[in-house]
């Protein structure tokens, strides 16, 4: 029954998650650019725009789901869940926000979760909470998703295109997410060991820091990019941050035959190539758009 009311919680998180990033984008084209070089300044404008201010409080509700779920329920399992959320950003888009979703885009944000899903439930099934954790694993992964962020953040000064630094952006966003997620896993774990003292650990900086940044990096992509490839990426980043996190830190269990390593390489096949089916959303007629 934990399990399970740890499911419940994460199909809410994903609802949540992807609402509060739309309404985050629309706040977001309100804003100034966000610079890094002045995060006060920057912060108070997207702050300043209702939208972008709802979106916050939303995603601050997703946020409680996910880290309840991952309290109750082993983190590859939270992220299927997550991973199935992925298809309701089309809907959402294309129903609520007055997006016009094209044909590529559906199949692109289908075959995303598909494989995201797929990669999940290859894993052999976990029993509790599984938050025990190798500290050397946990410092080098996190470094490791760090490390990648930075470089995804930096885009066309490592001599990406400047015209994709958005979805770079939204994938950074992902990445930090994925560490920030990481650490709030370990920490409930020590929390249900030692009590509320568990949250006096590094982990807890090492979230915070990573949020932070995710926070920034999120905000910008959104104003760089298109809603729907930057909040597909940013989400696709995470899961499988998660994903991997659940298996390098944790100790998740990985398919101990052929036919399962075969799927969840076909799944990442699955995930980069739905990458190359993402073009641009267009807004559909008679849909408002954003104000700079």
């Amino acid at each position: 029954m934990t399990i399970e009311l740890g499911i419940l919680l994460a199909l809410l998180c994903a609802f949540a998650s992807n609402l509060g990033f739309f309404f985050k984008h629309r706040g977001a084209c309100e804003a100034l650019q966000v610079d890094i070089r002045h995060p006060l300044r920057s912060a108070a404008s997207l702050f300043r725009s209702k939208w972008f201010a709802l979106g916050m409080c939303v995603a601050a509700s997703a946020w409680i789901f996910h880290v309840a779920a991952l309290a109750l329920a082993p983190m590859s399992t939270v992220q299927v869940v997550l991973a199935a959320g992925v298809v309701l950003i089309a809907v959402m888009a294309d129903r609520l926000f007055g997006f016009k979703v094209g044909r590529r885009q559906w199949w692109g944000l289908a075959l995303t979760a598909l494989g995201l899903v797929l990669l999940a439930m290859t894993l052999p099934q976990a029993h509790g909470a599984h938050s025990a954790f190798s500290t050397p694993a946990m410092i080098a992964f996190e470094a490791g998703l760090f490390g990648l962020g930075g470089l995804l953040i930096m885009g066309p000064r490592a001599g990406a295109p400047v015209e994709h630094h958005g979805v770079m952006l939204g994938a950074a966003a992902g990445i930090l997410f994925g560490v920030s997620d990481v650490a709030i896993k370990a920490l409930t774990g020590l929390v249900g060991s030692g009590g509320a003292l568990g949250l006096v650990s590094p982990w807890m900086a090492v979230c915070v820091a990573a949020s932070i940044a995710a926070f920034y990096a999120s905000a910008r992509g959104l104003q760089d990019g298109d809603a729907v490839p930057v909040i597909a990426v940013t989400g696709t980043a995470a899961n499988i941050a998660g994903v991997a996190g659940g298996i390098i830190v944790f100790g998740d269990p990985m398919p101990s035959d052929v036919l399962g390593i075969v799927l969840q390489a076909v799944a990442f096949v699955m995930v980069i190539a739905a990458s190359a089916l993402m073009p641009a959303p267009l807004r559909s007629a008679g849909a408002a758009p954003a104000t700079a």
